[in-house]
């Protein structure tokens, strides 16, 4: 009888944990007055029970109608504060993530761009796509075998499918450039972990060297089977070094035999070369014999002079033009009336607009690179496109936003305005007020935006509130 006691009590007491605290106390009287009762009519134990049970369907009911108090408006939610501070996450978050992303930490780097005016490509004049072999193995070996009025040195390579072993019992398809011994020399490329060992020899790149060697540092020396010979690895092709035409996994450097299948010719520019060419293109015509005369057009190429800044750029300097058509560049009208804002308060909204901007646009600029190289870990003319319109993009809507979030900032505190209210009729838009009014909650101003912009208020009006209104905004002494 006494545990059946002390579990209904119990019961009654957890119902009252769940009751607000103002009414706590008078509920759980009610309760235990209610179980009394009925222990003095001789109700059963098991309906006394569940009269105790019912206690705490009672308490979910009047927590759910108990008033809620109104919690305190934060001062750092909507403040000019937390702005910033969330535009410096997306912006470490954006950088963040081009640091781990290969294919953006390639693309960013200074190296790459380098001026080489010493080397140009050569292929076949009719052709009209730098990226297509043209050059036969056999034109090389004549080509590099006489004396140049131009040039005084030539590399070649062609770009095959073989089967790779680098494990015993795993063997997979690779992109192999087979290429003369001096192509890294000539193109100037740095080989990492690079032993004592000379051509012939294969050079990793570094996604193969990270994804079926988990980047061995001491790899250099090591043999792996390409088309089932054997070859000494000679180092490893630092990140997005090779801007050359074709995507390569390794680079087998080896004499070039002459009947071999076509593939792209660089020539190295001698003094009087390089005066010829100027950067220009260079028509040059190779006698390889007395029945064939070949046209050979000459592309001046080096590296990439032009990082993604440039496009980054010009995406800007667009998305600034055409901002006037997606959004209104006016901030609104101020009615100061009897009170006028300082000159620091004007020189601070001022510098969080520009705050703003100056965050914005470098996030862009790691964003539009993240978006075009995510899922590549060189360049490539999709990844560019990609950085184009992603640039382009978020260069508009993230100018067009800055300026919507500070027409919504009080021009005094910075703070966005709330409590939105609608005033006025729609019908009567020509003849009275008709549109919204937002407060700033620390009772500076006023904002009037119309529903329809007219000849008479065409753009939304700040209105700088006087001291008058001080007793409404402050806070409620505690009691």
């Amino acid at each position: 009888m006494n545990s059946q006691r002390a579990l209904q009590n119990c019961i009654l007491r957890t119902a009252s944990f769940l009751v607000p605290a103002p009414q706590r106390q008078e509920w759980l009287r009610e309760w235990h007055g209610e179980v009394g009762h009925a222990r003095e009519t001789a109700t059963p134990a098991a309906d006394l029970t569940r009269i105790c049970l019912g206690s705490l369907k009672d308490a979910y009911c009047l927590g759910r109608i108990a008033p809620r108090e109104a919690a305190p408006a934060s001062p750092f939610r909507g403040s000019a504060l937390q702005c910033l501070l969330c535009l410096i996450a997306a912006l470490a978050v954006s950088y963040g993530f081009s640091r781990l992303l290969p294919g953006v930490r390639a693309e960013i780097d200074p190296s790459h761009y380098k001026v080489r005016p010493d080397l140009i490509l050569i292929q076949d004049a009719a052709s009209t796509n730098d990226a297509v072999a043209t050059i036969s193995a056999r034109d090389y070996t004549t080509w590099a075998s006489r004396r140049q009025r131009y040039f005084d040195e030539f590399a070649f390579y062609r770009i095959a499918r073989d089967l790779v072993s680098a494990d015993a019992n795993e063997t997979e398809p690779w992109t192999i450039a087979h290429a003369s011994p001096n192509l890294f020399s000539i193109l100037g490329l740095a080989v990492r972990f690079a032993s004592d060992d000379n051509p012939p020899g294969v050079v990793l790149s570094d996604t193969i060297w990270r994804r079926d060697f988990g980047a061995n540092r001491s790899i250099a020396g090591s043999e792996i089977l390409i088309a089932g010979r054997s070859v000494r690895v000679l180092g490893v092709v630092t990140e997005g070094a090779w801007r050359m035409p074709g995507r390569v996994d390794a680079w087998l450097l080896e004499p070039v035999v002459p009947n071999a299948r076509s593939g792209y010719m660089i020539a190295h520019l001698n003094p009087l070369g390089i005066d010829a060419t100027l950067g220009q293109s260079i028509a040059i015509t190779a006698l390889n014999g007395d029945e064939d005369d070949v046209e050979l057009n000459g592309v001046s190429f080096g590296e990439r002079t032009q990082g993604p800044w440039h496009m980054y750029l010009f995406t800007l300097f667009v998305a600034f033009l055409a901002l006037p058509a997606v959004t209104s560049v006016s901030l609104g009208e101020y009615n100061f009336s009897d009170h006028k804002p300082s000159r620091t308060s004007t020189v601070l909204r001022w510098s969080f607009l520009l705050a703003k901007i100056a965050l914005l646009l470098p996030t862009v600029y790691y964003t539009s690179l993240d978006i075009a190289y995510c899922r590549t870990t060189c360049y490539s003319v999709p990844a560019q496109y990609a950085q184009l319109a992603s640039s382009f993009s978020l260069c508009l809507f993230g100018l067009s936003w800055a300026l919507l979030d500070q027409r919504r900032r009080c021009p005094v505190c910075l703070r966005r305005v709330t409590h939105p209210a609608r005033v006025g009729l729609a019908g009567r838009t020509f003849l009275a007020w008709n549109g919204t009014e937002l407060i700033c909650s620390g009772g500076h101003t006023l904002l009037h935006v119309p529903a329809l912009p007219t000849s008479w208020f065409s753009t939304q009006r700040w209105l700088y509130l006087d001291t008058s209104w001080k007793f409404l905004f402050s806070a409620p002494n505690a009691s």
